[in-house]
């Protein structure tokens, strides 16, 4: 069951820097993403 929007809210406001927490490891997963897929590089063996 999930959560009501105003339970999350109620709890992000009073714990800012969860909420901090949780938009740095967003960002640092988007950018090891980013890195991850643009590389170009190639394999050769069998």
């Amino acid at each position: 069951m999930m959560a009501d929007k105003d339970d999350i809210k109620n709890f992000l406001a009073s714990h800012p820097r969860l909420l901090g927490g949780i938009f740095m490891v967003m960002l640092l997963l988007g950018q090891a993403g980013t890195v991850a897929g643009g590389c170009q590089c190639t394999r050769v063996g069998p």
